[in-house]
């Protein structure tokens, strides 16, 4: 993997170090969110896409950036959802990050989107044992499990592509939060793993892959538009002619 140096991760101006500029996205799921900002201050925009990612992701960066009153030439870096989750909203991501990259000489941070729920639920709930589980469709679920240490998270079970009744948590006493709709569409799973609460509302938003992205960035982790790789856990992403007539679904 290439590292891009960005050349401004902690540049000294008057004896203070230099935020850096971050715009971020997500369409890993139906929810479609945006960030741009630094340190603690971001402009953000959400909203449910479906499918229309591709036509709201660049209407939704622009008004981020119009309202920072920044261009993309003002950015250190631009940070993306690499997955996993829709096998078409990944894409597009990655696509239109990959894009946006290479007409402003930028660098990418590509940061998981089970992480980023893990953020998500560490910024909503104080969780900092996460067990992330998106509906992955074809009645299986992604899932990754992320323990908070200091700053930072630590991968405790890596992410995959499984049914849910193969769901199994760390082997480990300590109790775990569910975070992400696999929750909702498999609600059997808090009972079965023993995890007292979860919220199935959350997704991996923009703001929680910008937190993420940023110390990434500091320590030289950004990567050029052509190193920059979605996270599809699941290879297989076309039905038999005798799956579709059984009703399943991507």
């Amino acid at each position: 993997m290439q590292i891009v140096p960005t050349g401004a991760d902690f540049t000294r101006r008057s004896g203070k170090i230099r935020t850096m500029k971050l715009l971020a996205f997500d369409t890993s799921t139906q929810w479609l969110s945006v960030a741009c900002g630094e340190a603690d201050q971001w402009v953000t925009r959400a909203e449910p896409a479906g499918q229309a990612h591709s036509e709201r992701l660049l209407p939704l960066i622009d008004a981020v950036l119009d309202e920072a009153g920044w261009t993309l030439a003002d950015l250190d870096a631009i940070a993306f959802g690499a997955g996993p989750g829709s096998f078409t909203g990944v894409r597009i991501a990655c696509g239109v990050a990959q894009g946006l990259a290479l007409g402003a000489s930028r660098p990418l941070v590509p940061v998981p989107s089970l992480e980023a729920l893990a953020q998500a639920a560490w910024q909503s709930h104080g969780a900092v044992r996460v067990l992330a589980c998106l509906d992955a469709r074809m009645r299986e679920v992604y899932v990754a499990a992320y323990e908070r240490t200091g700053e930072r998270w630590i991968v405790r079970v890596e992410p995959a592509v499984l049914p849910a009744a193969r769901v199994r948590l760390p082997p480990a006493s300590e109790t775990w939060f569910g975070a992400g709709d696999g929750w909702a569409t498999y609600p059997e799973l808090a009972t079965a793993l023993g995890v007292p609460a979860f919220d199935a509302t959350l997704v991996p938003d923009a703001r929680a892959i910008a937190e993420l992205a940023l110390p990434r960035l500091a320590a030289g982790a950004a990567v050029t538009a052509a190193h920059a790789l979605p996270l599809y856990v699941r290879h297989r992403v076309a039905l038999t002619t005798a799956e579709r007539d059984a009703g399943l679904r991507l």
